[in-house]
């Protein structure tokens, strides 16, 4: 018979299962979330793999400017937009002092 030592990895996995339960059940709570998320990790992929050919970035500042632009671009893609299209529009009155411009909202 098995000590309770010989469990610890399995009384890990439980504990976190314990401490995770309402996000593991969301989705029954909630029938308009996935199951799963593959969508997110779809949406993932072209960040890892140009992480993994570039050899990501040198500085936090790199990562953050790295990160809002994949956002934006993700963003837009969801919402069928383009996304250069709708940088270059936020660009422009921020180039010339706008400290907020106004935000398109998409017909």
């Amino acid at each position: 018979m098995a000590t309770v030592g010989e469990h610890t990895k399995l009384k890990a996995l439980a504990n976190e299962i314990l401490n995770d339960w309402d996000a593991l059940v969301a989705c029954f709570c909630n029938p308009q979330l996935p199951p799963t998320n593959n969508e997110a990790e779809r949406a993932l992929r072209h960040a890892v793999i140009a992480q993994s050919i570039s050899y990501g970035t040198r500085t936090a500042e790199g990562s953050l400017a790295y990160c809002s632009i994949l956002s934006v671009i993700e963003t837009c893609r969801l919402r069928k937009v383009d996304p250069w299209a709708y940088i270059a529009m936020i660009l422009t009155p921020a180039r010339r002092g706008i400290k907020d411009p106004p935000i398109p909202i998409a017909s």
